[in-house]
């Protein structure tokens, strides 16, 4: 049993031209009662055709097929100098890039920064929901920099190249008896870009990616190489670890990871009001867990992942996107009747069965997504995601009767040695919202960030926030001290674009 579709293909390019369209989301259902079955058959049980154009009929939620404004504008393919179209995967944001450039070395990087135009980004996969990869300077492409360089098979470590994308990342290190076990939900992402960020998996004993790096190398923007660790450029490392590419470009990192073993997978849709009764000792006594919010359904999906010794069973094949454009096609013709719309989803929401995989971790931890999105995610004090969580599900469920997509809910580990790791000293309880990349999300992201924040949330460094160095130096005890150091090493704000110069303050 899967999880509700909430993201994207790895055909789109990182140094993306335009957004591609959409896949048909006509399929062919097999007939058995299993969760991927559930709510993609809520169509067949109300009897309601597929929503066509930007207008519904028979009292359906008309306002919910707005666009929003990005999605609606056509972008031209290059602007009036001749430089092309980027956009970020969701295709929110979009910049045209005066240089693309790429090196096959830290030492050819370095000679190529001192004339590139500013500002310099590294595009990475393009995943990042904000603004932060936006460039009119220097669009830096690290697809070249893939693959393991050196592997220890007694302490366990892998160095890796920055631009290795984590499902290749994945195999390449089972290959070699090794395995991580805090992957995100999407394994797209590049190494670089993915622990820059923050980027996380769930598990209330497993911290974030970037809480078993070893090491990294960095050619700052003024041409120097340096090795950072704990021991080397000490304070270096602990504050450009999770530095949003501010501080320059990463080029490897040695990773710690674990021995290679199996893992059991486990999904299955139960009530909501069962699922917040159990995650507090769910959380506990397994190694990954995790849970997805149904809005308006009362339904939760709950994931389970735990170390095992089971004989292999193979993973179904994913069909979220089928029971995500189901939601959507429930919120489009039932949204004026909550009662309706719950009775309709619970319906069928019984007749399932639990979902059981057994395989390497990396072949289960992530999905994948090939609808896409924005998605607001923020970090909360492990005790207060619960009650942050039930505001939420009034709110929308009271205020925003558009919301189709599953909120999804993590734990993550306390860190130390990322000084802007969102998880910095505390354990945390994560929030993720998402919302259809054709829908304005401003709205209802905006309402719930009162609540994230009012909780003492942290953003995810790679998702959608309005915070900007104000606020952001009053949740990290080290702000000012990381913000100085980033100073020291890129004096004249050559990696910093307009988005990163507001976070920074620059």
């Amino acid at each position: 049993m899967s999880k509700p579709d909430l993201s994207s293909s790895s055909s789109e390019p990182v140094l993306s031209m335009a957004v591609t369209a959409e896949p048909a989301t006509a399929v062919t259902r097999r007939p058995a009662y299993r969760r991927r079955d559930v709510l993609g058959r809520i169509a067949a049980l109300s009897a309601l055709p597929v929503v066509a154009g930007s207008a519904t009929v028979a009292g359906g939620l008309t306002g919910c097929q707005r666009q929003s404004a990005a999605s609606a504008a056509s972008l031209p393919i290059a602007d009036a100098k001749g430089h092309l179209l980027w956009q970020n995967w969701s295709g929110l944001n979009h910049g045209y890039p005066a240089q693309r450039i790429a090196a096959d070395s830290p030492q050819a990087l370095a000679a190529r920064l001192a004339s590139a135009p500013v500002p310099i980004r590294v595009l990475g996969a393009s995943h990042s929901f904000n603004a932060q990869c936006v460039t009119e300077g220097t669009a830096l492409s690290i697809d070249g920099w893939s693959g393991i360089r050196a592997v220890d098979t007694t302490a366990l470590t892998a160095t890796v190249k920055a631009g290795t994308r984590l499902m290749q990342l994945g195999e390449e290190l089972a290959r070699a008896g090794q395995e991580m076990w805090s992957l995100p939900d999407i394994n797209k992402q590049t190494l670089a870009g993915a622990i820059s960020t923050g980027t996380h998996g769930a598990g209330l004993h497993i911290p974030a990616m970037h809480g078993r790096v070893h090491s990294f190398e960095l050619v700052t923007p003024t041409g120097q190489v340096l090795n950072c660790s704990p021991e080397t450029n000490a304070e270096l490392f602990h504050s450009a670890l999770v530095g949003l590419g501010s501080f320059g470009i990463v080029t490897e990192y040695t990773l710690l990871n674990w021995p290679l073993a199996r893992t059991r997978r486990e999904t299955q849709v139960v009530p909501l009001k069962q699922m917040l009764g159990e995650w507090e000792n769910l959380r506990q006594q397994h190694r990954n867990a995790e849970f997805y919010y149904l809005p308006f359904t009362d339904l939760a999906v709950r994931i389970l992942h735990d170390t095992t010794t089971d004989a292999p069973i193979p993973r179904p094949a994913d069909q979220d996107m089928d029971g995500l454009m189901d939601l959507k096609k429930l919120r489009d013709w039932a949204s004026w009747s909550t009662p309706l719309r719950k009775r309709i989803a619970q319906a069928l929401g019984n007749k399932h069965s639990p979902e059981v995989a057994v395989d390497e971790a990396w072949k289960l931890l992530s999905s994948e997504r090939t609808i896409r999105f924005n998605e607001m995610e923020y970090h909360l004090p492990l005790e207060h995601q619960l009650p942050a969580l039930e505001e939420i599900i009034h709110l929308i469920e009271t205020q925003f009767p558009e919301v189709f997509f599953p909120v999804e809910c993590r734990v993550v580990a306390a860190d130390e040695q990322a000084w802007l790791s969102p998880f910095y000293q505390r354990a945390t309880g994560s929030i993720a919202v998402h919302s259809y990349y054709r829908e304005d999300h401003t709205a209802v992201f905006g309402a719930i960030e009162k609540i994230f924040r009012r909780y003492g949330g942290r953003p995810h460094w790679g998702k959608l926030h309005s915070l900007k160095a104000a606020e952001l130096k009053e949740l990290y005890p080290r702000w000012q001290q990381v913000a100085a150091v980033r100073q020291q090493v890129d004096p004249q704000n050559r990696m910093l674009n307009a988005y990163l110069r507001a976070l920074w303050g620059a």
